[in-house]
């Protein structure tokens, strides 16, 4: 069967084309678009619809600013190193406990491993209240699923409310997140980016510590780990990021779930131990702090009452 084309439809798509009076050597009716007269395909790009594409407008006009001596905000650097793995019965989380505000460390000894629900754990890495703040809402949202159906969260529900929830802000709720859990599926381990893409992996790390981590993971992962191989492994790369990455640091946090159990254990290794102790000692107890004098001031204030204005007629 010869092959056809459809004049108008042409013309409506190449309007260049329609000046033409010769149209047998300008259209190829296999390819629906321009030829020259040597047999080549050519296209000028006027002839093409417009799409959309990047905007460089803010681009270039944060280089105006640049060049007019404004000074830009600074960059925040965030650190952070978090790791989990799945081993023969279930999932091993771990993250460090500093937090930073810029170069000051802000707390030493803080909580990245967030619960979820009783058979799913979070570590969060990024900017703290936002791990916070995704971790407590998808956590309310699965205790009100497990009041409405009376049964176990899976894991792949956290996911899919914390991946759609992220990739709707684009990025900008800078939460980096390894999500873990046993339910009735199995063990499942998986990695959520701060734009919403998800990987699922047997083992993981994210933060500016990933990288050290990583590298103790991939030269002594295995499958078939044991419970304690795990602790072991999970801590071993934790403190890879602590020593290797400047915003991870102080202690090691692991947490270990499997079917019907979760155990977290807090400050599982020291590998900072504060070596200064006052000789003195505290009077004081941890946690409070000494009144050293007390001192009550009486406020007093002085009210009078003027009566006055005009008497009611009878």
């Amino acid at each position: 069967m010869p092959l056809t084309y459809d004049r108008e439809a042409l013309f409506d798509r190449f309007p260049l084309a329609s000046k033409s009076k010769n149209l047998s050597h300008l259209f190829d009716p296999r390819k629906d678009i321009p030829k020259s007269s040597f047999g080549v395909r050519m296209v000028k790009m006027t002839d093409l619809p417009t799409k959309g594409g990047f905007s460089f407008d803010l681009c270039t006009r944060n280089q105006m600013l640049l060049d007019k001596g404004v000074q830009m905000p600074p960059f925040r650097k965030t650190g952070t190193t978090i790791v989990g793995l799945v081993f023969q019965d279930g999932v091993v989380l771990g993250a460090d406990t500093r937090a930073t505000e810029g170069p000051i460390v802000a707390d030493k000894n803080c909580e990245k491993i967030h619960f979820m629900a009783p058979n799913i754990y979070c570590c969060g890495a990024g900017t703290a209240a936002d791990t916070e703040a995704v971790t407590d809402m998808v956590s309310s949202q699965l205790q009100l699923h497990r009041y409405a159906t009376g049964r176990e969260s899976r894991v792949v529900t956290a996911l899919t409310l914390l991946k759609s929830h992220l990739f709707s802000y684009q990025g900008h709720v800078s939460a980096a997140l390894v999500l873990g859990g046993v339910d009735v599926t199995g063990p499942h381990l998986h990695t959520v980016y701060p734009h919403g893409s998800t990987d699922t992996l047997p083992f993981a790390t994210m933060g500016s510590g990933s990288l050290a981590a990583m590298s103790v993971f991939e030269s002594k992962y295995r499958e078939g780990l044991t419970r304690e191989e795990g602790i072991e492994l999970v801590a071993e790369a934790i403190c890879a990021g602590i020593f290797n990455d400047l915003g991870s640091g102080s202690n090691v946090d692991v947490c270990v779930i499997t079917k019907g159990q979760t155990e977290y254990l807090r400050n599982y290794q020291l590998p900072n131990p504060r070596t200064y102790i006052s000789s003195k000692g505290y009077s004081f107890v941890k946690g409070q702090t000494e009144v050293l004098s007390t001192k009550i001031t009486p406020i007093q204030s002085k009210v009078q009452t003027v009566e006055g204005g005009d008497a009611m007629e009878e």
